[in-house]
């Protein structure tokens, strides 16, 4: 054998070998797809036959790789003209024929499938035959339907869709979970949770390495949360939440891929839902009280009874403090003078000197904190104009809901408009000899009479350790309260008083006040019975609950007056 013969016999070795390698290359990926695929030469025998092939349609490699063709065996021969027709246009056309065909299986089904036919072209671009990739229609339609549901989710979704990856970051958030975080789609991707949530963060986080961990949640969970902002503090928000872990569907044991968090904003109606439970466990406390009561021989026990049943779930501590005035003559009478006082003064006097005040007796000047009152929930106007826009013979005007800060005085807001009432010039002063002036002047007299009320303790709830209310004794000495204190306030304006320490809690704040250690938060509510003022009942609480609100106010009131009816009926009017 000569050099150059050896030389060919080599590359021919070495060529063959390639062709070798080649077609277990081929082999090796057609089989790894996830689509049916088969193949004819341009004569239209079957030459390659994969194994998901094999799998929809049942038919081996061995024996579908040579046959001719598909009719009689894989096609009914009624569907063979139009396979074949299809196939052969498919070598004639460039790129891709897209069609639905019905095959059939080794067992004599029929599966609707859909295919993908290209030609094959050898060296020159002479066409070399087609192949055929086709999987179940079903199949096709399913991932068609998680395409376009994952694409609704992430734009037209009325929840809120946030995607988040292994490591717990957002990957993917739709519009609707962007307004309700507060940020932009794109400003949201990868930032840790931590940096969008100022609380309830560590609720979401256990909740998604659950999901990651164990897998979805059986019901879905409802998550208080508040947003991060450097403007102002934001309100909490109630999200009901469901959780999907998401894993990928190309591996042969599941890879979580992260966690598809679905939720929505429920904040007004768990607020509704929360106002109506604690209205039904108010209204239920006030039946039992006053059942309890009935069956109080004593009066004054019936009144601590009252007490004890209005401070479960409402506040940490009640005190009652009855005023010291001189006794009715005869008992239960209404003096000739209160009876004036109470029907005349507080619907005029009170209404002119909270308003515009009074420069003789040192009362707030026109605007001033004396006759503020805060604007209620509904807008409503100050406490000097409820006052007196709510008086009548012998009764009281609305309650002045009055907010004070941390010294104990009011806050000097008034949400009325600054005009003065009607028969009052604009001026502010009423003019002399008019009945405004008249009647001012009375109520300065009965004023000048009646001074500073002296409140004496009554009833208290026992501090630092849990019990029943005690009836202290009629010792006569006032409670040791400095002027301006909330109780003057609120026996003053025959109203409800609310105050707060404020986030700071200044030390000693409820020592100055004379009230127990740890309170933070008090609302004075007047006790009022038969037109007559009797004293002042104030609930007290800790930092453990929240301050005194509006509704709160209104339900003390109640508490008040039933306090008062008994307290008044056990002679407290006397003292």
């Amino acid at each position: 054998m000569t050099a150059s013969s050896a030389s060919s016999a080599s590359s021919a070795a070495r060529c063959s070998a390639d062709e070798s390698d080649d077609s277990g290359l081929l082999a090796a990926l057609l089989d790894g797809m996830d689509a049916a695929l088969v193949a004819f030469a341009a004569d239209g025998t079957v030459t390659h036959w994969n194994h998901e092939a094999e799998r929809i349609l049942g038919w081996t490699t061995t024996e579908a790789v040579g046959r001719t063709g598909l009719a009689g065996w894989a096609v009914r021969k009624e569907d063979a003209d139009e396979i074949d027709a299809a196939l052969a246009t498919a070598m004639r056309s460039p790129g891709r024929q897209v069609q639905e065909f019905a095959l059939l299986t080794k067992d004599g089904h029929r599966v609707l499938v859909r295919t993908q036919a290209s030609a094959v072209r050898g060296p020159g671009g002479r066409v070399a035959g087609v192949y055929c990739a086709f999987s179940e229609v079903h199949t096709q339609l399913d991932l068609e339907r998680s395409i376009a549901l994952s694409e609704a989710l992430f734009e037209d979704a009325s929840w809120g869709v946030v995607l988040i990856d292994a490591d717990l970051r957002p990957a993917v958030v739709n519009a609707h979970a962007a307004r309700a975080l507060g940020v932009g789609r794109t400003a949201l991707l990868g930032r840790p949770l931590g940096e969008l949530l100022a609380q309830g963060v560590e609720e979401v986080e256990c909740a998604l390495q659950h999901v990651l961990a164990e897998g979805a949640p059986p019901a879905v969970a409802e998550l208080w949360v508040t947003l991060r902002s450097e403007e102002a503090e934001l309100s909490r928000r109630c999200w009901r939440s469901g959780f999907v872990r998401l894993a990928s569907p190309l591996a042969e044991e599941p890879v979580p891929l992260g966690v598809a968090w679905l939720f929505q904003d429920v904040t007004d109606t768990k607020r509704a839902e929360q106002d109506s439970s604690l209205l039904r466990f108010r209204a239920h406390q006030l039946h039992r009280a006053g059942r309890a009561a009935a069956d109080c021989p004593d009066p004054a026990e019936a009144a601590a009874v009252h007490l004890d049943f209005a401070l479960a779930g409402f506040a940490d501590h009640g005190l009652v403090d009855l005023a010291m005035t001189p006794a009715p003559k005869p008992y239960g009478a209404v003096a000739e003078s209160d009876a004036f006082d109470d029907a005349y003064g507080d619907t005029y006097g009170h209404a002119y000197e909270d308003t515009y005040g009074d420069a003789e007796y040192g009362a707030a000047g026109y605007g001033g904190a004396q006759g503020a009152g805060e604007a209620d929930d509904a807008g409503g106007v100050g406490a000097g104009a409820r006052a007196g826009a709510g008086a009548g013979s012998g009764g009281e005007g609305g309650a002045a809901d009055e907010a004070t800060d941390g010294s104990g005085t009011s806050d000097g807001s008034d949400a009325s408009d600054g005009s003065p009432p009607s028969g009052f010039p604009p001026s502010g002063f009423p003019s002399a000899g008019s009945p405004a002036a008249a009647v001012t002047r009375v109520d300065a007299g009965r004023r000048r009479r009646r001074g500073a009320p002296r409140l004496v303790r009554a009833l208290a709830s026992p501090a630092g350790s849990p019990g029943p209310s005690t009836t202290l004794p009629a010792t006569g000495i006032p409670t040791p309260y400095v002027p301006g204190h909330p109780a003057f306030q609120a026996y003053e304006r025959r109203g409800s008083v609310r105050t707060s320490a404020g986030p700071a809690s200044p030390e000693g704040w409820a020592a100055a006040r004379n009230w127990p250690d740890g309170t933070v938060h008090g609302l004075c509510v007047v006790l009022r019975s038969r037109g007559r003022t009797l004293g002042v009942a104030t609930f007290l609480r800790t930092p453990a609950r929240r301050p005194f609100d509006r509704a709160d106010a209104d339900y003390a009131e109640e508490v008040a007056a039933r306090i008062a009816t008994a307290l008044d009926l056990a002679g407290a009017a006397s003292l």
